[in-house]
């Protein structure tokens, strides 16, 4: 039973392959740390010699009989070797090899305990390359003194780096003691003797201070003196480290003093508020430029969450904490806003915020800068407006450009129908066939309707002819009452409140009423379930900032209001655009606030406009006041047709062959020319009543330079001028009368009898002219 325990012990142990071996070295049993260390399982080993545990290189040498013989003489063997697995691979071994005997005493083999000391042997073979590495390290090493002292401060041994810093060599200084690297200051203070005490003592001793070469030159040296003990306890020796660290603290000198120089540069700052915050936003620092922006002192501020400098709105949207976040978590925090001063008025801020970390990296503050901008982003907000007005300015002037390039052909071609209408009316009149009368019509207002859009254009790119007098525009509003009132119709109330006493105003009378009707009608469009429109028209008075034009002056508002819908912000910015609108494609071109705007701008005034959505909608035009004297008015309407000759400038051959057809059914005899060179030739040869001539006519004059010509060598007669559009008829405007193409016939008419009518008045007649500049008269009489 006892053998049977054994057995059951020996098998048990996995760490150590223990087996037997019979006398001659043949393997008898096997435990389990023998299968798991070689490899083999009993079946496989059990009767197969030991030798094969070994190398072929020991086995060639004897060694497994070598180690039997040693153990059977000596009573054990012990070895360390390299020993080989079943799979061939080798390991480091402790072996153990021991003989068996019998009670009698008779040998009857071996015992052997073998051990993997695989790892062992690769820890000391690590330990003795490290130590070997170390050595040469340190031999190695020229930048640091390193050397031992024995207990009592003898030097032991030194190193290249401590011959290179101390000037010594290794036969001079060992056996010395080390002080003799202090100065005599500190060698009488006992300095020495307190640094060894100290490192006995707390086992490291670390400073820095001046020491000595052999040549007696000081150094500045970053010293470490450790205590070496052996296992026991007991005191062996120093190590010691010395650096000259000479030039580390000329730098940190340098540092220091430039520390102190950016201190001083900080707190003399004022146009810049720096200042430092804790990592919960503490502020911590507080320079002058600070006091100044912020308004606080430093001790009313430091120690205070700078949070105090955000509006109450910033600080419930967490404005504060996001910038310091943005700053951990991004390296900076950059932004403007507004900020908060301690009178609690506030400015534009540019701020930065950067986070301070330590040498472990481990945050400790933030650095904020802010900088007062309230002036920068006053020039900034200003240049911006320049450039919108700019861009506003090249816009119009684009439109100008593109409407001016097809407004005289294209009145051109709406007079050539309109005159044909007329003439097929008169055709048609008497077959009272309501198709081709409808038809007719529809032609009719459409070509009303293309010279209205033209004229909008113009006006709103400011291009239009007008024909500016002085009136009130109370008497004219009142006047086109009954003609509004057609427009809106009865699910809309018009109401109308203009102060008889308003100033005059001098502006094209058509624009005007062409503007009213814009707006009425939009009004109208406002309110598709009915409701008011009103027109008012006041004095009043304009200061720059309360329009976008920034005029200023005494001003008569015409103001258009409705109770419609409203506009929307995105759409209001933009109701004033050229074919901007909202209605469908056909009730509205987008052109009609545009031309109120031109109008409006053309006669040196502005417009505004104001709308909430369910409020309704305020459309204000702003004409400046007048002082010049009202004109006296012929009542043109009623003025007959005079008759008589008229010389007629047109290169269009059909706008030539209505105008002219308009002229002879007015009964007057009519000579058509294409160029002015021509008319002046006609001129020279036959006596006439009025020139009719086109502004706009290729070649080397043009019917200004014609009117031009004719004022000089016949200065009584009157020269009337049509255009379609022309960049030059705003110029000549002042100088002679204007028809604007397409032209009614009873426009042509009064045009045409007022001059005629003038050109005969004597001299001392008692009528007023109109236009005595145009025929170079003297200035107005007055009423």
């Amino acid at each position: 039973m006892e053998a049977q325990r054994f057995d059951l012990l020996v098998d048990a142990i996995a760490d150590h392959a223990v087996y037997m071996l019979d006398s001659s070295g043949f393997v008898a049993t096997w435990n389990a740390g023998a299968e798991r260390i070689k490899g083999y399982t009993p079946t496989e080993i059990i009767g197969r010699h030991f030798s094969e545990f070994f190398t072929p290189e020991d086995r060639e040498k004897g060694i497994p009989r070598k180690a039997l013989q040693i153990a059977l003489s000596t009573g054990r063997f012990e070895v360390e070797g390299l020993r080989v697995r079943k799979d061939g691979t080798s390991f480091w071994a402790n072996a153990v090899l021991q003989p068996v005997r019998d009670e009698q005493g008779n040998h009857i083999g071996f015992v052997k305990v073998t051990r993997d000391i695989d790892e062992r042997m690769q820890t000391e073979r690590t330990l003795r390359e490290s130590e070997r590495r170390f050595r040469i390290l340190v031999e190695g090493v020229t930048d640091y003194a390193i050397y031992m002292l024995d207990p009592g401060g003898i030097v032991v041994n030194w190193n290249p780096g401590a011959e290179r810093l101390k000037g010594y060599t290794v036969g001079e200084i060992v056996g010395q003691h080390f002080s003799k690297f202090y100065g005599k200051d500190d060698r009488a203070a006992g300095l020495p003797g307190r640094v060894l005490e100290q490192a006995m003592r707390e086992g490291r001793y670390e400073a820095e201070g001046w020491r000595y070469r052999k040549d007696g030159s000081r150094f500045w040296a970053s010293v470490v003196v450790d205590a070496i003990r052996n296992p026991d306890g007991t005191l062996e020796g120093f190590a010691k480290i010395t650096r000259d660290v000479t030039e580390r603290r000329a730098s940190l000198e340098a540092v220091r003093e430039s520390e102190r120089q950016f201190r001083l540069l900080v707190s003399g700052v004022t146009d810049y508020a720096i200042f430092m915050l804790d990592p919960n936003g503490i502020v911590t620092s507080w320079n002058a430029g600070a006091q100044k922006i912020k308004g606080y002192t430093a001790e009313e501020i430091i120690g205070q969450h700078f949070s105090l400098f955000y509006t109450e709105r910033d600080r419930a949207a967490g404005v504060p904490a996001r910038a310091l976040y943005a700053a951990t978590h991004d390296g900076k925090f950059e932004a403007e806003g507004l900020r908060v001063r301690k009178d609690g008025s506030m400015f534009f801020a540019s701020v930065v915020i950067d986070p301070i970390y330590d040498e472990n990296s481990q945050l400790v503050g933030f650095a904020k800068i802010t900088r007062d901008i309230t002036e920068r982003r006053k020039a900034e907000d200003a240049l911006l407006e320049v450039q919108a007005q700019r861009a506003q300015a090249q816009k119009m002037d684009a439109l100008g450009q593109l409407t001016g390039g097809v407004a005289h052909d294209f009145n051109n071609l709406l007079m050539v129908v309109d005159g044909h209408i007329r003439t097929i009316r008169k055709t048609i009149a008497a077959a009272e066939d309501p198709k081709v009368i409808r038809a007719v019509e529809a032609i009719e207002h459409a070509a009303q309707r293309g010279a209205t859009l033209t004229r909008q254009l113009l006006t709103f790119a400011r291009r239009q002819t007008i024909n500016p007098t002085v009136i009130h525009v109370a008497e004219q509003t009142e006047s086109f009452r009954n003609m509004l009132s057609s427009f809106i119709g009865g699910s809309v109330r018009l109401l109308t409140t203009a102060d008889p006493a308003t100033w005059s105003v001098k502006a094209d009378v058509g624009e005007l009423e062409l503007a009213l009707v814009n707006l009425v009608v939009n009004a109208r469009d406002a309110m598709p379930d009915g409701g008011i429109v009103s027109i008012t028209v006041e004095n009043t008075i304009l200061h720059a900032d309360e329009t976008d034009a920034g005029i200023e002056g005494e001003f008569v508002a015409l103001r258009v209001v409705d109770t419609g819908a409203g506009i929307p912000p995105d759409v209001l910015a933009k109701v004033f655009d050229p074919f901007f609108t909202t209605k469908g494609a056909e009730k509205g071109t987008g052109l009609g606030l545009s031309q109120v705007h031109g109008f409006a701008h053309q006669s040196g005034g502005t417009v505004k406009i104001e709308s909430e959505v369910g409020k309704g909608t305020i459309v204000t035009i702003y004409l400046p006041r007048s002082h010049e004297m009202l004109d006296d008015e012929i009542a043109e309407a009623s003025v007959a047709s005079l008759g008589g000759r008229v010389l007629l400038v047109e290169d269009n051959p059909d706008v030539m062959n209505v105008a002219t057809a308009m002229l002879q059914s007015l009964d007057y005899e009519v000579e058509a020319v294409s160029t002015p060179v021509a008319a002046l030739d006609v001129l020279n040869k036959r006596d006439f009543d009025l020139v009719l001539s086109d502004i706009v006519i290729p070649g080397p004059m043009n019917g200004i330079a014609l009117a031009n010509e004719i004022r000089i060598r016949k200065p009584g007669l009157p020269v009337l001028l049509a255009t379609g559009y022309s960049p030059e008829a705003s110029q000549a405007d002042s100088e002679f009368p204007m028809l604007r193409k397409p032209f009614q016939l009873a426009e042509l008419s009064r045009a045409l009898s007022r001059l005629i009518a003038e050109s005969k008045q004597p001299d001392d007649s008692n009528v007023i002219r109109l236009r005595p500049a145009h025929r170079g008269a003297a200035p107005k009489k007055s009423k």
